[in-house]
């Protein structure tokens, strides 16, 4: 056994539907502006953007959501329901017919946003690191595995906020699909079992408030539910 000089951190993990095994959590991907009305309403230009990547920490992680704490340092904070795709084998450039078999399963989560804090960042030309990737920014459910649901390339995602529906998409709906984000990050890093990667979000982002509730839906992938406490 490893002799460390302070405690070993805590492996962040997911459960796996179906099973009483977990995923560990290794490191967490995002794709930016990956639906074309969730571009438009950012401000981009899905026609000729490039997919483009961020990260948050591993221990981001909230597993199966429940209620949270209001972050502090912000007042913008805001909900982006996303797919999620855990990597069960890495590589690197993947070519894109082949990236789907590097899939283990997929999840569903929430991309939490300070806005007011990225919306400055980006004014000053600085990293986005403290408005993504804040401590519990990244609810995720249970891990629902390729050979029980296969690989969704269709199908309703959806958030609603206190029981009033605010995002609706289709998964088939994103420029960059789950097989061409694989083989495009995988350029940049080699992928390795434990990554996730978050696809992108559809329109309809939007502001939270504590005391809110949040249910995020992904047909055959499963359910999501966030209370925002006080700060």
């Amino acid at each position: 056994m490893t002799d460390y000089v302070i405690p070993q951190p805590p492996q962040p993990s997911l459960s796996v539907t179906g099973s009483g095994a977990r995923f560990p959590v290794r490191r967490i991907w995002c794709v930016g502006q990956n639906y074309a009305d969730h571009a438009r309403e950012m401000g981009g230009d899905p026609e000729r953007a490039p997919p483009f990547f961020f990260a948050k920490p591993g221990d981001a992680v909230v597993p199966g959501g429940g209620v949270l704490p209001f972050p502090v340092r912000t007042a913008n904070l805001h909900y982006e329901v996303e797919l999620v795709v855990a990597i069960g084998t890495g590589g690197r450039d993947i070519p894109a017919d082949r990236a789907l078999s590097h899939v283990y399963g997929y999840a569903l989560g929430l991309d939490m946003t300070r806005r007011d804090l990225q919306a400055e960042a980006k004014k000053a030309g600085r990293p986005w690191a403290l408005a993504k990737g804040f401590d519990q920014s990244c609810p995720i459910g249970p891990v629902a595995p390729v050979a029980a649901i296969g690989h969704p390339d269709r199908g309703p995602i959806t958030l609603s906020v206190n029981g009033v529906v605010r995002q609706r998409g289709d998964v088939s709906d994103m420029i960059w699909p789950v097989a061409d984000i694989i083989s495009q990050l995988s350029a940049f890093v080699a992928l390795a079992p434990g990554d996730l990667i978050m696809t992108g979000t559809p329109a309809g982002v939007g502001a939270v408030q504590p005391g809110d509730v949040l249910h995020a839906t992904c047909v055959g992938v499963g359910t999501l539910d966030v209370t925002y406490g006080a700060a």
